[in-house]
């Protein structure tokens, strides 16, 4: 079966996306590769990677929250804060694994989502937003630690 440029073309973004990712797999295996719109893969690709860091970007702020809803309100703490301390936790060490590039980009991440955490458990738990602290008061590595608990 001959693919043509004119076909994968209109499948991009406008049509079957999952259709162009394989006819256009189809013609790179086949070594075509002048029938390929290689700009199109090219930001495809880079799409993958943005998305991973976009999924480690909102893990870490989902664990932040959690982490500290379970700091300030202890008498809250419950089954479905754990597990979701524990999935995102699990999620993060996944991505990391994967994609073990996005290990310099933690820090910067967990500083840039602080603020949108620390609001999100104001709302979240009803306290004010000055109860929490205007800096992460978690680092890296009891972020990332299955067995910290802020107590």
């Amino acid at each position: 079966m001959t693919i043509h440029t004119d076909t994968i073309n209109e499948y991009a973004y406008d049509g079957d996306f999952y259709d162009w990712t394989i006819k256009t797999s189809k013609l790179l295996r086949e070594g075509h590769i002048g029938e390929v719109d290689l700009e199109q893969v090219a930001e495809e690709i880079e799409d993958m990677g943005k998305s991973d860091k976009r999924a480690l970007s909102s893990y870490l702020k989902l664990l932040m929250v959690h982490l500290l809803k379970w700091h300030y309100q202890p008498k809250y703490r419950g089954i479905s804060w754990k597990l979701s301390i524990t999935n995102a936790r699990d999620e993060i060490q996944d991505l990391l694994k994967d994609s073990p590039s996005l290990n310099s980009k933690v820090e910067q991440l967990i500083t840039d989502r602080y603020a949108t955490a620390r609001k999100r458990a104001s709302l979240e738990t009803g306290l004010v937003l000055d109860s929490f602290p205007n800096a992460c008061p978690f680092s890296v590595e009891q972020l990332l630690d299955d067995d910290y608990w802020p107590d």
